[in-house]
């Protein structure tokens, strides 16, 4: 009897001691390094958004957050990798629109964005812009429009490859305008950038995240920013909505993803240190000078990431129908 005694009370202590445990053990989270997996290459726009948030994010979790690019299949193969990955709190995905034009430009897909992600938030939104070589005929903007109406395929518009954000533009770009030109696909924004500042093709649109030192410096022909009011960077440029281009308005979101399963506590901390970050000093400059736009703190939640997610989806399917755009 007395043994049967020792034994419960043994039984009962461990047990406590395990509770009490418990939330000691939670509170270490992380322990050690996060993985931020990039679906675009180092040095690309979305590249520069997830290292300058990185470092800043290490600071507060206490632990390295490592950026890890797996580029390949317009960002489809980086979103595999993630959902696929172990839910444990130390793997996290960035993305951009492609998150929302995937289960339009494939056919096939090895994940779904709307189930097969933990939400954490959105981040940040990067205008795009409208260029055009140097030496290109038309100064303006309806000049241009003119000019791509008369010409047709003659023209040649460059764009980062299949489900980068400046292909998008290009659609956006020839249903505003209302007639067919040219789209020349390229390895990554900076290989079409070269193209375009070689003279190897007419236009491009992308992010100001890789454009404004070019507009700065009158290396490229620049015609109007893409979003519905004008950019804080550059007060004096003209969106392309109000020069005529009515309904068109294109802008990179960025959104921050987990492996379905992954412990809430993982996913608040990681949110709550990525809201620190967008509000670190060196990080505002930093986003200043690329001409990236804070989003309203509405969006910077799960639900907030989740409903802006669907309704792109939603958005972007009959566009993308409409131009035969596809990819097994």
């Amino acid at each position: 009897m007395i043994r049967l005694r020792l034994r419960h009370l043994v039984c009962l202590l461990a047990a406590v001691a395990l509770c009490g445990l418990a939330p000691v053990h939670a509170q270490t989270y992380p322990s050690r390094t996060i993985t931020l997996v990039v679906p675009f290459a180092a040095g690309g726009p979305t590249d520069v958004v997830a290292r300058t948030l990185g470092a800043a994010m290490a600071r507060t979790l206490g632990q390295t957050v490592v950026i890890e690019n797996k580029v390949g299949a317009g960002g489809t193969i980086a979103s595999t990798f993630v959902a696929r990955a172990a839910p444990d709190g130390y793997t996290f995905l960035i993305h951009h629109n492609g998150m929302a034009t995937a289960p339009s430009l494939y056919r096939k897909l090895n994940f779904n964005a709307l189930t097969d992600f933990e939400y954490v938030s959105q981040v940040v939104d990067v205008p795009m812009t409208l260029l055009a070589r140097k030496d290109f005929g038309p100064k303006t903007l309806p000049e241009l429009v003119a000019y791509v109406k008369a010409n047709g395929d003659k023209v040649t518009m460059a764009h980062a490859g299949l489900g980068a954000v400046s292909q998008l533009c290009s659609m956006v770009f020839r249903q505003a305008v209302g007639a067919e030109l040219t789209t020349v696909p390229y390895g990554g924004t900076a290989p079409a950038m070269n193209a375009l500042m070689g003279g190897q093709v007419d236009l491009l649109c992308d992010q100001t995240t890789q454009t404004t030192q070019f507009i700065k410096a009158g290396s490229v022909r620049f015609y109007g920013v893409t979003t519905s009011q004008r950019i804080k960077t550059m007060p004096d440029a003209p969106t392309l909505a109000e020069q005529g281009l009515k309904g068109f308005e294109v802008v990179v979101w960025h959104g921050v993803y987990a492996p379905k399963g992954t412990p809430k506590e993982a996913t608040e901390k990681f949110g709550a240190a990525l809201k620190a970050a967008l509000k670190d000093p060196g990080v505002v400059a930093r986003m200043t000078d690329l001409g990236v736009e804070f989003v309203a703190d509405a969006k910077l939640s799960p639900e907030g990431l989740r409903t802006w997610l669907k309704q792109e989806t939603e958005r972007y399917a009959p566009l993308i129908k409409a131009a035969g755009v596809y990819a097994d």
